[in-house]
């Protein structure tokens, strides 16, 4: 099973690890300086729900988002 939501397909993104060494020029400091970027992984908050899918109940993978959209429109 994928990790996607079943409403919007939302799933996971790839992206940078960014380390930042010292403080900021705007704080008063020297500057930052940026160092090795590693790789990691953005995981959406899926949760499995009940819901009733042509009139028979089914479990499903639904992220927060799509969740409190439906909670609001009951």
């Amino acid at each position: 099973m994928a990790r996607r939501c079943e409403i919007c397909g939302k799933g996971t993104v790839s992206g940078n690890n960014v380390p930042r060494k010292g403080q900021p020029r705007k704080k008063g400091g020297a500057g930052q300086h940026i160092g090795v970027k590693t790789k990691r992984v953005f995981k959406p908050n899926l949760v499995k729900v009940t819901a009733d899918i042509q009139g028979k109940p089914q479990k499903i993978k639904v992220c927060m988002k799509c969740l409190k959209a439906c909670m609001k429109t009951e």
